[in-house]
């Protein structure tokens, strides 16, 4: 395949969907350099341009570690327009109007596109306009047959045609292949074991923490940026492995405590991250909380041990925040084991 050197992507991204992901990720697949501008008029009181182009950055925005390259390479540069401040057209206006807005707008940044991409049929005539070539993206959308329109009128019902991070904006879960188990607790409550332990027992998988995977990659050096991507990585993680999973799907903690660390080491938290947060009810069949009884073991990237009792009770006090139920975990690894069969196992 060929690589191209600019392409380019217009619409309304109300709100970003898989669909628009199979398009962003076959476009920057074949160019350098993908732009992607965001916008509509009239504009969404709720979710204005400028958050859903946020939303966008935020699902393909890489992080840097010292001992590897950067996650999500993909060259895409996002545009919020509005018609205040570039002069947007009304959506209602002809095909000439915003073929030529979006030309005169390239042309006054000096931005030259080799080649537009689209699910659309205005795609061909658009790119003409342009000086450019079209590549349509499933055309069709016999992939994804979703659109902004039906996701608006039903977010629950196209739910499965959302990234979790864009679903939880919009107060709703996509359905789990596999229930989903989640374990919380302070750090060295055994959380890890112990879900390598159910995973071993169910012959299932589970999921590890990605906050600590990224926290050791960047020599717990993490930015207030990357608690946002860490929810955004670790509900990944947990899509993929629950192809493999049996019965359950374990996890090793949950938005809501990457949105208590936020406060924790930064005080304050991403709005993204706590509408993440919020949904973790509706996204965990069941939820545990592993007692801080078990020996620590200072590993080199905790805290001392006598911070453990005060994260067990900010742990509990969220979940009672967003109204969770859960069991709490004593006594040995079996024992906790055996704890968890007996709530799960549950008909």
């Amino acid at each position: 395949m060929s690589i191209r050197k600019t392409g380019l992507v217009v619409g309304k991204f109300w709100p970003p969907h898989r669909g628009h992901q199979l398009l962003l990720e076959a476009a920057a697949a074949q160019v350098e350099e993908l732009l992607v501008l965001v916008y509509a008029e009239p504009d969404s009181r709720d979710m204005p341009a400028g958050l859903r182009a946020q939303w966008l950055r935020e699902l393909y925005r890489g992080v840097e570690v010292k001992d590897g390259p950067q996650v999500d390479q993909t060259p895409l540069r996002i545009f919020a327009l509005s018609a205040e401040a570039d002069g947007v057209p009304p959506d209602s206006a002809d095909d000439f109007t915003h073929r030529e807005f979006v030309r005169q707008w390239l042309q006054a940044r000096q931005l030259r596109v080799d080649v537009v991409f689209s699910s659309e049929a205005y795609g061909e005539g658009f790119a003409r306009h342009l000086g450019a070539t079209h590549q349509a993206v499933d055309y069709e959308r016999q992939q994804l047959p979703v659109s902004g329109t039906a996701v608006r009128a039903n977010p629950a019902a196209y739910a499965r045609y959302l990234h979790p991070l864009v679903a939880a904006q919009l107060g709703v879960v996509p359905p789990a292949l596999v229930p989903r188990v989640v374990l919380l607790g302070a750090e060295s409550s055994g959380k890890s074991t112990l879900c390598a332990a159910l995973a071993e027992a169910y012959g299932s998988v589970w999921v590890p923490e990605y906050g600590r995977t990224l926290h050791e990659q960047k020599h717990a050096a993490l930015d207030y940026e990357d608690l946002l991507y860490i929810a955004r990585r670790h509900a990944e993680l947990e899509d993929q492995a629950a192809a493999q999973a049996k019965q359950f799907l374990f996890c090793d903690t949950n938005a809501a405590t990457t949105a208590l660390y936020s406060y924790y080491y930064f005080h304050r938290c991403d709005p993204a991250l706590q509408a993440m947060a919020a949904v973790c009810r509706q996204r965990y069949a069941h939820t545990f909380v592993c007692a801080p009884t078990v020996p620590f073991e200072q590993d080199g990237w905790r805290g001392p041990e006598a911070l453990r009792s005060f994260q067990h009770g900010m742990v509990l006090m969220q979940l009672a925040h967003f109204g969770i139920p859960y069991t709490l975990l004593e006594g040995s690894v079996q024992q906790r084991v055996e704890q968890v069969r007996l709530v799960v196992d549950r008909k």
